[in-house]
């Protein structure tokens, strides 16, 4: 028998971000974080709040740079920031230990540095690594980052077939650490095959948590990106931090 009753309610679920921020957090790799941040921190900034996205620690540098396509899509480098690139596509903590520079990384260095960017912003929107199991430094896991900045979490999640049980993981897993959780992003949701079109009243009801599917965006086009994302989450899912 599930045991998502005892996880699931009011409590659990915050339906919009804080005042200062929202922790977007993925399933995986590559399943849309930083389309949601740059979507979600334009949006934010169109309304008058100063958000700024925020990367913990970037791998795959040069060519990956999240914060910068965030700082693209807002039009400003003030949008975004990274706190350490590391050049192995791996995660942070075997990126530093197999890169050829000299790399140190430290846990608390992340853990901090990216409280002071909370701290001295209006609103931080800070994007995950990779899924909340990723290893990043000394031991710990962005489940532990997430949990230490405490911010609610925005999940993101593929749409299709296999998500079901990466996105119930992934929200009881918050849900133990006590990190409120706003809702679910289905990214790139076409509708296109049985399991596209069931999977967000399954979610749901496996979870407990309101699902928005987001259509896929054109990531070459700032609006595009900016008004997907206002479009088809709530606007009470960013009112808290309009209205501080």
């Amino acid at each position: 028998m599930s045991d998502t009753s005892e996880d699931s309610g009011p409590d659990r679920e915050t339906g919009h971000i804080a005042e200062d921020g929202v922790f977007v957090v993925g399933t995986d790799t590559g399943v849309g974080k930083t389309v949601v941040t740059a979507g979600l921190t334009g949006w934010l900034r169109e309304q008058g709040t100063e958000a700024v996205a925020v990367k913990p620690c970037q791998t795959g540098h040069p060519p990956d740079d999240d914060a910068a396509f965030v700082q693209s899509v807002c039009g400003t480098t003030e949008a975004a920031v990274c706190l350490k690139w590391l050049s192995p596509p791996l995660a942070p903590d075997v990126a530093a230990k197999e890169s050829n520079d000299d790399v140190t990384l430290s846990y608390e260095s992340i853990r901090d540095g990216v409280a002071d960017v909370v701290a001295g912003s209006e609103t931080a929107v800070v994007e995950g690594i990779g899924g909340l199991r990723v290893p990043l430094a000394d031991g710990r896991e962005v489940i532990d980052l997430v949990s230490d900045v405490g911010l609610p979490a925005l999940v993101v999640a593929r749409s299709g077939l296999g998500t079901l049980n990466h996105t119930a993981l992934t929200v009881q897993a918050l849900r133990q650490r006590g990190v409120p959780v706003v809702g679910v992003v289905l990214n790139e949701y076409e509708g296109a095959t049985t399991a596209e079109r069931t999977n967000p009243n399954v979610i749901e009801r496996m979870t407990g948590c309101s699902v928005w599917p987001v259509p896929p965006l054109d990531v070459e086009s700032s609006d595009s990106v900016i008004s997907g994302i206002s479009t088809d989450l709530p606007q009470s899912v960013v009112r808290p931090a309009i209205d501080q």
